[in-house]
């Protein structure tokens, strides 16, 4: 049993005092530990337009009491970034965060003329130099509307990597390639469902490194592409008992779909990455497909697998937590079909979406008929 070591006095006050440094006050956010390590999220970085938007608009509307960063925008945007991004890195530390994935497409998102955002990967000043950088390109929400169009069809569907706002490469640590046998090169020519599985081996890699250091994931304003991938995270992690063991299948998916997609504030439209997850008659298993499986395929001719932290599992993959029972390949693809027969039973009954099994959770359901009166959702669409 892993503990979090964190001090909640100590992590509100970091959060409060650094939450202007990411876009829309997204702050650093710990959701999920594993293996005594933080999972966290939060949105990108805020450029010099969002940072100073923000600040005057919290001074207006708390009538002036508001001013935290009004001395060090006197002395100029270096001084203010170095006081609020300073302030970023220390939460970061303090939750023992070394690896950051970005999914950006872009270096900086521009809006009318403005650096509205900005990316860790290109601050001028290098405050970031310390970490692990993840630059891995992941399209947005525009994007999946072309996934619904195609009546949920994602194979086949490649992102066009030429369109003028492109500018972010992908970019990762040969620590972290060399034993995913993956042709990291060729990853403007995956499809939708290569991409995201090869992106989710990366994530889950990196968390199985042999320290014990931390991960964020963030896109722009975190509430798309970063919610995807940390639901598929903890549905990778569940499968395997390492996270949420006592949780049942509807137990897990409303924890995902509660915690991770609407509390953070994603609106649940069509056009969201969340329809990749869910919304296509292949299965869940082909998504979340254990790290290093190919390898261990090829490599281990016995019945035992050695985990990359060390620990010995027979029979099973290398995610396998010390002292627990690993579930079989068999086992692990059973429960995640399970949670997704969940989600469409309740989906159907509430969005329009059709499946032939009925819902076992009215608690999801309920859940799910929140959304769709929020937002209109009446689709005609059919999950054969």
């Amino acid at each position: 049993m892993f503990e979090s070591t964190v001090q909640i006095t100590k992590l509100q006050d970091l959060v409060n005092r650094s939450k202007m440094a990411r876009c829309r006050g997204r702050f650093v956010c710990p959701v999920i530990l594993y293996n005594g390590k933080h999972i966290c999220r939060s949105s990108t970085l805020a450029g010099w337009g969002e940072l100073y938007g923000r600040t005057g608009y919290n001074y207006i509307f708390s009538g002036g009491i508001d001013d935290t960063w009004g001395a060090e925008s006197d002395n100029g945007d270096s001084q203010l970034f170095d006081k609020v991004r300073g302030l970023d890195i220390k939460l970061l530390r303090y939750l023992s965060v070394r690896y950051i994935c970005d999914l950006m497409v872009e270096n900086k998102k521009v809006k009318f003329g403005l650096n509205v955002t900005s990316s860790e990967k290109v601050d001028k000043a290098q405050r970031y130099a310390d970490f692990t950088l993840l630059s891995v390109p992941y399209p947005g929400c525009e994007f999946f509307k072309d996934y619904k169009d195609r009546d949920y069809t994602a194979e086949g569907l490649v992102f066009n990597w030429n369109q003028d706002f492109v500018d972010a490469p992908l970019t990762i640590p040969v620590c972290f390639t060399k034993n995913l046998n993956i042709d990291w090169s060729k990853y403007q020519s995956w499809d939708l469902v290569q991409q995201t599985q090869n992106y989710l081996k990366l994530l889950l890699h990196s968390i199985n490194s042999d320290d014990e250091s931390g991960l964020l994931v963030h896109c722009i304003s975190g509430w798309d592409r970063t919610p995807l991938f940390v639901s598929l995270l903890r549905l990778s992690l569940w499968a395997d008992g390492a996270v949420h063991a006592s949780l049942e299948p509807a137990e897990i998916l409303y924890l995902t779909i509660a915690y991770d997609w609407f509390l953070f504030g994603r609106k649940g439209h069509n056009s969201s990455p969340q329809t990749v997850l869910w919304n296509r008659p292949n299965p869940l298993q082909e998504r979340l497909a254990h790290p290093l499986s190919q390898e261990t395929k090829s490599s281990s001719s016995s019945s035992s697998n050695q985990s990359e932290t060390g620990f010995t599992c027979a029979g099973s993959s290398p995610m396998s937590v010390p002292g627990r029972s690993c579930p079989s390949p068999s086992e692990r693809q059973a429960r995640l079909e399970t949670v997704r027969e969940v989600f469409l039973a309740a989906y159907s009954s509430t969005v329009g979406l059709k499946s032939s099994a009925p819902s076992p959770s009215g608690a999801i359901s309920g859940l799910l008929e929140q959304f769709a009166r929020g937002v209109g959702l009446r689709g005609t669409n059919r999950i054969v």
